[in-house]
């Protein structure tokens, strides 16, 4: 499968320098910045910054330094903002959407890493 790659996304450009933004960690591969429209009080994004659109465009393409470095950025992530179930932290949701059914925003493959607050049933059970 050919996947498309929009290099004029919002990530793309903030890789670039073209955009700032509130950097939490970056690493060789990955990128982990605060989103701009928080839904909860930690609400970090993680992405790696080669031009990957999805999860599965990412899983399936990826070398596996940048598939680690991601997971493992996701993870420092964690355990900077505290939120670790396992460490005393109250826990997190971590999200990637992709495509029209997933909805999807941004084009660039990303991971939502959301804390600070019950978040609620992911989906309703109906």
């Amino acid at each position: 499968m050919a996947y498309a790659y929009d290099p004029t996304n919002i990530f793309a450009r903030i890789l670039r320098g073209e955009i700032p933004n509130n950097t939490v960690l970056e690493t060789e591969h990955t990128l982990a910045f605060r989103d701009i429209a928080p839904q909860a009080p930690d609400h970090v994004l993680v992405i790696p910054k080669g031009p990957y659109a999805t999860f599965d465009h990412f899983s399936n393409e990826a070398s596996d330094a940048e598939v680690l470095d991601f997971y493992r950025t996701a993870g420092q992530v964690c355990k900077m903002l505290g939120i670790e179930p396992g460490e005393g932290g109250m826990g997190f949701r971590a999200i990637t959407n992709s495509g029209e059914h997933g909805v999807q925003d941004v084009p660039h493959f990303h991971m939502h890493i959301l804390a600070g607050r019950v978040l609620g049933r992911m989906l309703s059970r109906g």
